[in-house]
């Protein structure tokens, strides 16, 4: 064979990486445009924390009940915003000023935080699985982009606080306000929202039937955070 016929094998693995990342964009895409409409079944951490138990010899336990996202107290979405990412409904998913801010923390020597938004929450929680490598990161600023592309601000609201880790086993805020104060999520006092939102970094740890000082404080700055969110449209 004459080296004018020979395939390049470089061209054949271009093609082949080509057909990989397009099968990629187009699989990923169609599925955040899925759960514009379709609520998340389960996520990654719902299934490793029940796998997590089966495994120290405990029964499997994952609760949920999925709120609409009207169904869902304007007090507890204000304590989210408020405790969680305070330019929420301006950012297109990413606070780099909230970054910065974390960056110089940490680097200081003070308690490691993270800038994530809740925009980037969401996509962890429903599209990757836990950790902090580079990789996961760069799929998260990727999901990131595409649920602020596809989905409202109000859609990866209510998709968060459904999903989000809440306790033992608990999913969602439906479960947490449940079983911690005997109603609802429909109505909730701002006292009572914000304190739920304050657990939220460690929520196996913390929970707000038993708060510590270090919630109380949490509450606290959340409550004065929900009053420069008294004109933000939800």
């Amino acid at each position: 064979m004459s080296k004018k016929n020979k395939p390049n094998p470089f061209k054949l693995i271009a093609k082949v990486l080509m057909k990989i990342v397009l099968w990629f964009l187009a699989i990923t895409f169609a599925w955040v445009l899925l759960y514009k409409f379709i609520n998340p079944p389960v996520t990654y951490l719902m299934l490793q924390r029940g796998f997590e138990k089966q495994w120290e010899g405990k029964s499997w336990k994952l609760q949920k009940r999925w709120k609409n996202y009207d169904e869902i107290s304007n007090n507890l979405k204000k304590a989210t915003i408020a405790g969680e990412d305070a330019r929420f409904m301006v950012h297109n998913g990413f606070d780099f000023k909230a970054m910065e801010r974390a960056f110089e923390r940490n680097k200081s020597g003070k308690k490691l935080r993270g800038g994530s938004t809740i925009s980037q929450q969401t996509a962890k929680n429903v599209f990757l699985w836990g950790g902090r490598s580079y990789l996961r990161k760069g799929f998260e600023a990727y999901f990131t982009v595409l649920i602020e592309l596809l989905w409202s601000k109000q859609r990866i609201l209510e998709i968060y606080l459904n999903v989000i880790e809440t306790g033992d086993g608990m999913y969602g805020v439906q479960v947490a306000t449940q079983t911690y104060y005997g109603t609802g999520c429909q109505s909730l006092s701002k006292a009572k929202a914000a304190l739920l939102i304050a657990c939220l970094p460690n929520p196996r740890r913390w929970n707000p039937a038993q708060p510590t000082p270090y919630i109380y404080h949490r509450q606290y700055l959340i409550l004065r955070n929900m009053r420069n969110l008294s004109r933000v449209r939800l």
